[in-house]
């Protein structure tokens, strides 16, 4: 093999492994970019163990009564400091909002959270707002953001993640940030996105839950 043909291939090894090493890079990226502050799923019919699920052009998941699945064990301390269990709210519709102070999403949406929460608390229906904070190291920058946006229900203090991942896969779990889950009267996750919504949507996801008999 002659000298520069040598060179040519050693430098086209070079070549394929940098490119190899900028995919895994990108990839890498992209995962952590979704886990922050992801956007929502397709608009496919989509089967796990939850049953099947559809997501809407808006990026709205939502499941049929008959094939939902069990919400976990959501409980432990709030970012005021008293504690929580959203099995005491069955009864009721549970509007699960996991949030950061970190993420702008959340911030864009806050405001609307805090205008439809007050509308179904002044109108007396079952209907209850609960948070998830999490990956904020301070409960300060926490307690900060719902005094910045008005934000009166309380929220679940969970810096690690850890109740996000009680939620059992191929259901409408909370996989980025933001996600908004609604729990249906009997505890079970009958909606979901991904995305952050305005009051419109957000109502959207909760009056058809709220009449169902």
């Amino acid at each position: 093999m002659s000298l520069s043909r040598a060179r040519i291939r050693r430098s086209s090894r070079r070549s394929t492994g940098g490119r190899a090493t900028l995919l895994a890079v990108a990839a890498l990226a992209g995962a952590l970019t979704l886990s922050a502050c992801g956007g929502p799923d397709g608009g496919k019919p989509v089967s796990g163990s939850g049953g099947n699920y559809v997501t809407g052009a808006s990026g709205i998941s939502t499941v049929s009564k008959e094939e939902r699945a069990e919400a976990p064990k959501l409980d432990g301390e709030t970012v005021d400091d008293g504690t929580l269990d959203t099995a005491a709210l069955k009864g009721k519709v549970v509007v699960l909002n996991v949030w950061g102070s970190w993420c702008p999403p959340c911030r864009a949406e806050a405001g609307h959270f805090a205008t439809v929460s007050k509308e179904y608390a002044d109108a007396g229906k079952d209907v209850a707002f609960v948070g998830i904070n999490t990956r904020d190291n301070s409960k300060q920058n926490a307690i900060a953001f719902e005094e910045t946006y008005g934000i009166t229900y309380p929220s679940l203090y969970d810096p690690a993640g850890k109740l996000m991942l009680r939620f059992p896969k191929g259901t409408l779990n909370p996989n980025a940030i933001p996600s908004t889950i609604v729990l249906d009267k009997e505890g079970k996750i009958a909606a979901r996105t991904l995305a952050p919504v305005n009051a419109e949507q957000l109502r959207s996801m909760i009056e058809p839950v709220l009449a169902e008999k």
